[in-house]
């Protein structure tokens, strides 16, 4: 940011910073609220979202197209969450302690198979530049807008009405709210817990694409900084709604692109600490919406982490 727009470089660089930050946190939150609709958490997403990074970036790279990247992503996180689904329906199995096996598994072979592509350079997803309006290049560089962001806005309204109002929604809702209800009604909870972690890992997987092939766009080891697991709070804070997810994601978005906006008009004093924001706002939130006298009602009935 230059100086001759003063304090809107702040809002300008925040701006920015909420849309590229934002991304990866609506496709994973979105995914998780579909997979703890159907009554599962899934706590191995971190692991997702690093496999899928490091899968479609190499991917990206050995094919020369960033879109053949994101589906092997997404395919990728589509057989995790498969084998998460899978594992989970075998008896006396904790699909939390399941969750925190393939995070730790889907990382290490991230990690294994991912140490080839550190080095070469793959090709960006593609961007809209939707600041063509002003002939501020601020603006321009806040509003170059990459298009996983405006899909991410889609699917969370689409989702948000396939569950309200479509059979599958219906039947996702009554698997995760009564498992008995629903065997009653003719439904195979396993099946339909199943495919819902599997939607979940694919659109993690996406997630993990656009962190390598756009923001930040490389691979390495730590380029999830935990994203994975703070969108499992991030679920929980927009009270499984789809809708709010979009919004919380906007929110953690900002709250991740704070330090860099400070230190761009020459705020430096701190300037690590403010890395923390996002982390420090998830363990606010989820304190100050936290109650011991009510429960949270629109929380799955079958979900683990409310029993």
């Amino acid at each position: 940011m230059t100086d001759d727009i003063g304090f809107w470089g702040v809002p300008l660089a925040i701006l920015g910073g909420a849309i590229r930050v934002s991304t990866p946190f609506i496709f994973v939150s979105i995914g998780e609220c579909l997979t703890e609709r159907s009554g599962r958490i899934n706590l191995g997403l971190e692991g997702t979202l690093v496999f899928g990074a490091m899968s479609g970036y190499a991917v990206a790279y050995q094919t020369g197209s960033p879109w053949l990247g994101t589906l092997a992503a997404a395919f990728s996180g589509l057989l995790f969450g498969l084998l998460h689904g899978w594992l989970c329906r075998l008896p006396r199995v904790n699909d939390i302690a399941i969750g925190i096996a393939l995070m730790i598994f889907g990382t290490g072979l991230a990690f294994l198979f991912g140490k080839p592509y550190v080095q070469p350079v793959a090709p960006d997803l593609p961007t809209i530049p939707l600041g063509f309006w002003s002939s501020m290049p601020q603006v321009q560089a806040a509003l170059n807008v990459n298009v996983l962001f405006l899909a991410g806005i889609l699917l969370a309204f689409a989702t948000a009405w396939m569950l309200k109002n479509t059979r599958v929604g219906l039947t996702i809702r009554v698997a995760g709210d009564s498992a008995d209800a629903a065997r009653a009604l003719g439904i195979n909870v396993n099946q339909v817990r199943l495919w819902s972690t599997a939607a979940g890992g694919a659109l993690a997987g996406i997630g993990g694409a656009y962190l390598s092939l756009y923001y930040p766009g490389s691979w390495n080891e730590g380029i999830s900084s935990g994203q994975g697991l703070m969108a499992v709070a991030l679920v929980i804070f927009a009270r499984w709604n789809p809708i709010n997810c979009l919004y919380a994601s906007l929110l953690f978005g900002g709250a991740g692109a704070l330090g860099p906006a400070l230190q761009s008009v020459g705020i430096t004093s701190g300037y690590y600490l403010f890395y923390a924001a996002p982390y420090v706002l998830t363990l606010g939130l989820l304190v100050a919406t936290s109650s011991r006298t009510r429960a949270m009602p629109s929380a799955p009935g079958e979900l683990s982490i409310i029993k």
